[in-house]
Formats: C-alpha cells, sequence, structure tokens
C-alpha cells in the first residue's frame, strides 16, 4: 500500500474528562517537559483544586498550547503508562479516534512530534502578542502524510524496542539509588550526626596571576553540577576569581528565587576552575576521614535543599553562608564504609548516564524512523 495524506484532525478528537470526583490526588498530577516526557509537576499545589485537572487515560495525548518561553519546543506528550495522571485544565487533551486505530498508530504519531522539524512548524505557527499560543485547531490543521498501517507497525517496533531498553537501564539505576538512599538512612538512624565546621576549611585563592582562562570559567547549575559560564565576559577582569581545584567544593550563598534549591558542586575533575567571587569554595581538611565524594551525596539530597532554604536569612535577599554550612550536622562512618556507600553511587551515576544517553538516542532516532517509513512503504 501507498501513502495517504489526511488532515490530522480526521483521526484526532479531543477530550475533556475531568477529575469530578476527586478519584486522583496530588501524587497523580504531571506536567509535561520540552523534550516531550511526562514528569512529576514541580508546581506548587497548595490550595489548587484538583478536581478541575483533566483526567489522561493510557494512550491519551495532552499538550501546553502555550509555546513562548519554552526553548523553541512544542511540549506535547502521551500517556505510555499504565495508570491515568491529571493534568493542569489549562492543557489540551486528545486521543486517536476509535475508527481511526487501524489508520494511525499512537506511537508513530508520538515519533512525529518528537522530532525538531516538528518544534519548528509549531513555533513558526504560534501566533499572539506577550503569550504565544499553538491551539487545539492548529494542531487539526496540520497535513499528515502516512505510511500503511503494517510500514508505521515495523517502525514502531524499532521504537518499542529501544524504549524497552531504555526501561531495564532505568530501573537497574532505580535499584541502585534504592540501595544507596537505605544505606545512607540506615547510617542516620544509628549513627551520631558531627558538625561540619571540624571537617572543612574555606579556600580563596584568587586567579592572581591570571594563570586561568575562560576555558576554565565555570558557573553552577541548579542541578548540582559545573557549567560553562553564561556571563558576558567583555571587558571583565579573571584576577578577582576564585580558584575551584579537584576535589573542591562551590556554592551560591544567595537562596532566594533559586528554586527551593542551593546551588552548589562538586570538582571530581582533574582541571582547575575558576569561579565568580560572589561564590564560597571550600574543600575537606583529611580525606582520610571524610570522602568528598560522599559529603557531595549528602548534600545532594533533597532534604538538604530543604535544609539550606529553611535556615537561609535576609530580606531582600536569603543567603546561606560557610557559618551556615559548618553548622551542617552529617553522620560520619567508618571511612571503609563511607567507600563502600561512594561505589554504590557511583554505579548509580553510571546507569543512569547511560539511561541519559539512551533517551538522547531515541530523541534522535525518532525523525531517522519517521522518514524511513514515508521513504520505504510500497
Amino acid at each position: 500500500m501507498g501513502l495517504n495524506k489526511y488532515k490530522l484532525g480526521e483521526l484526532i478528537e479531543l477530550l475533556d474528562e475531568r477529575n469530578t470526583e476527586g478519584n486522583f490526588g496530588v501524587e497523580d498530577v504531571r506536567g509535561i517537559n520540552n523534550t516531550k516526557g511526562m514528569m512529576k509537576t514541580k508546581a506548587d499545589l497548595n490550595g489548587r483544586d484538583l478536581t478541575k485537572f483533566q483526567i489522561v487515560r493510557p494512550g491519551d495525548f495532552v499538550f501546553n498550547h502555550r509555546t513562548s518561553r519554552n526553548g523553541s519546543k512544542f511540549s506535547i506528550t502521551y500517556n505510555s503508562d499504565s495508570a491515568p495522571h491529571i493534568f493542569t485544565e489549562d492543557y489540551v487533551v486528545f486521543r486517536i479516534k476509535k475508527d481511526c486505530e487501524d489508520t494511525i498508530l499512537r506511537e508513530w504519531l508520538y515519533m512525529y512530534f518528537c522530532r525538531s522539524e516538528f518544534d519548528r512548524f509549531v513555533i513558526t505557527n504560534s501566533w499572539g502578542s506577550s503569550t504565544e499560543f499553538y491551539n487545539w485547531q492548529d494542531l487539526c490543521d496540520i497535513t499528515l502524510t502516512l505510511p500503511s498501517i503494517e510500514q508505521q507497525k515495523k517502525y514502531v517496533d524499532v521504537y518499542l524496542a529501544l524504549q524497552n531498553n531504555l526501561a531495564v537501564y532505568q530501573s537497574k539505576a532505580n535499584e541502585l539509588k534504592l540501595v544507596c538512599d537505605g544505606y545512607i538512612d540506615n547510617i542516620k538512624n544509628n549513627i551520631t550526626t558531627q558538625k561540619l565546621e571540624d571537617y572543612l576549611k574555606i579556600c580563596d585563592k584568587r586567579n592572581s596571576n591570571n594563570q586561568y582562562k575562560l576555558d576554565n570559567l565555570r558557573g553552577i547549575s541548579i542541578e548540582k553540577k559545573f557549567i560553562e559560564s553564561k556571563a558576558d565576559m567583555v571587558g571583565v577582569s579573571l584576577s578577582p576569581y576564585i580558584l575551584v581545584r579537584p576535589n573542591y567544593f562551590a556554592f551560591v550563598p544567595v537562596t532566594s528565587r533559586n528554586g527551593g534549591k542551593i546551588t552548589l558542586a562538586y570538582n571530581d575533575s582533574e582541571d582547575t576552575y575558576i569561579v565568580s567571587s560572589a561564590y564560597v569554595v571550600f574543600k575537606v581538611k583529611e580525606i582520610d576521614k571524610l570522602l568528598p565524594e560522599y559529603l557531595f551525596m549528602l548534600l545532594s539530597r533533597p532534604e538538604f535543599d530543604r535544609y539550606a532554604r529553611f535556615n537561609s536569612w535576609g530580606s531582600a535577599r536569603e543567603v546561606f553562608t560557610m557559618d551556615d554550612m559548618n553548622d551542617v550536622r552529617i553522620p560520619i562512618p567508618d571511612i571503609s564504609i563511607q567507600r563502600e556507600i561512594v561505589n554504590i553511587h557511583k554505579c548509580y551515576i553510571e546507569r543512569q548516564r547511560i539511561a541519559d544517553a539512551l533517551k538522547a538516542q531515541i530523541r534522535d532516532i525518532c525523525p531517522v524512523l519517521i522518514k524511513g517509513s514515508l521513504q520505504t512503504d510500497n
């Protein structure tokens, strides 16, 4: 069979099923990221009426019709889980019509949406002034070229095989994370905590001789990673910048307007970085008593973000200083136990890295699969 053209509106139908009975709660709320995946919402749901939220059942699609300030991406996904979720009433929910399920596969349609070409099309055709939109009718007006259902299935099978491979890696990564978290929680319950002031030393060595250049300049993300600086450095002297040597930590004291996180990172590389003099840099005094990797594990946990945010102080800007860091209490077991936990954590990080790489590969292969299905259909 050959290719056929359709208006997407011929194949899909709008849904509006609300959580009226309140059967779904906060744990069922999801959002959409700009890589077209479902995620647990980061929104503050205090006081929100969840009965107005829309139910998105397995196989249903959902999208955010606001396209501005979204990294030139269109936030659309479908529920590939086995359970329903709920999304804010601002989103648009649809599904493939029952009598069109032999014409188009939902996974093929999702791959079609995952292409950067589709993002560019949507952003170009969005409209509005202060906020741009791509609405239901705009989606329905898309002209779609479809291969036969048999041809779609060949390429969907490749996609699903990759997804299954990803699920295995992600499951193993999650298991290792549970082991790590359980290990740390057990230590917390059985070992007396100690203040960090006896283990840390502030470091304020400056780049006074300008040995380190722009290639060494780093910022810190809220994911607790060093990143290449986005600051405009034209005409800026690097001599006041602070050195972050291997095994050093750096953090931003200002915690307000930072998504409830403290911006902190650990230099686990062999390179020396330089950071703004507004940052605080410190190191572990004796690594035979406290492993920097073990400390970073504890400082990366959400509970430390909550602690730092709660213990920040100030008026216009709230800060968490080195004095506050020194007051933090953590369990410090024998160095051999710390090393065991760190080794498990490193295995988790590697598994998660592979899982993230697979996610990126799947996103990249979607346009290839769509193109292949359209070119080889006979």
